[in-house]
């Protein structure tokens, strides 16, 4: 008479080495992925710091907290935190916008979104500079009131801003599809304000996917090159950007300079998306 065991350690008894898949298995995929991602991503980000670390301490420190090294940090970080802020809130305006409204020549709205992921970025800078140019059409309205846009670090600001927009859109229109307006009626009819239901309701669903829009639109922000230069003008200590200064150094045959200032900017990058998955893994525990 056997004894029939229980269906927990029938379960338990599965045997260790499954059936080969006809799909290829976790060995390959694994061993793939982390292949590329050595050849295109680790390696050269080693070599950058191993490039760094052929001088001394005192001489990377120099070449890496210098007075102007520090300016361009400033810039560049900076411009790009307000710009990703900036794309923050109308990015997410526009995504509700394009989920939840009918309007005339939606789908060419939705397609111009997509334009800095297209356009060229020298492209993309010169048109800015043209536009927001003291002379420009766009430029011509703020200049009677004293404000100058381009070659300053407000045209900075407003380059970052244009290439990052369509990130925090395309991350938000997703989630925004699957958030059902019965939801948003289930409030309403509960006695919840429109404030209530957007604090308490939608944005708490919307937060990882916002955090990571946000997230993506800083980091290209960060070492954008091609589209800032033509509009800000590149004036040492006051709107030379990062990426530039590297430029610089490479043209002057410092490679060591060079590669100091990629190490900051790349453990800057690195600590501050840190905090951003970390505060972003932390609202999907309350959403």
């Amino acid at each position: 008479m056997s004894a029939t065991l229980p269906i927990d350690k029938v379960a338990a008894r599965r045997p260790l080495i499954r059936r080969r898949s006809a799909i290829p298995g976790f060995s390959l995929t694994m061993g793939i992925t982390l292949a590329i991602l050595s050849l295109i991503v680790l390696i050269p980000l080693s070599a950058v710091a191993v490039k760094a670390a052929d001088q001394s301490f005192a001489e990377f420190l120099k070449a890496a907290f210098n007075e102007r090294a520090l300016t361009a940090y400033r810039l560049s970080f900076g411009a790009a935190l307000i710009a990703g802020i900036v794309n923050a809130v109308f990015g997410a305006l526009t995504a509700w916008a394009l989920v939840r409204y009918r309007f005339p020549l939606k789908s060419l709205v939705n397609g111009i979104i997509d334009l800095p992921f297209a356009l060229p970025t020298a492209v993309a800078g010169i048109a800015l500079a043209t536009l927001y140019a003291p002379n420009g059409w766009i430029g011509a309205l703020f200049a009677p009131a004293g404000i100058k846009i381009a070659y300053t670090p407000l045209g900075v600001i407003v380059a970052l801003t244009f290439i990052g927009l369509p990130f925090v859109v395309r991350t938000l229109e997703p989630v925004m599809r699957d958030l059902s307006s019965d939801v948003e009626e289930a409030a309403a009819s509960l006695g919840a304000t429109r404030l209530d239901t957007i604090v308490r309701v939608i944005l708490p669903a919307l937060a990882p996917a916002w955090l990571t829009g946000f997230a993506l639109a800083f980091a290209r922000a960060v070492g954008e090159y091609g589209s800032v230069i033509f509009i800000a003008g590149n004036m040492p200590y006051k709107s030379e950007i990062a990426p530039l200064l590297i430029i610089i150094e490479l043209e002057q045959y410092d490679y060591a300079g060079a590669a100091t200032i990629a190490v900051v900017m790349l453990a800057v990058s690195f600590l501050m998306l840190f905090v951003i998955n970390a505060v972003q893994a932390w609202s999907r525990r309350f959403s």
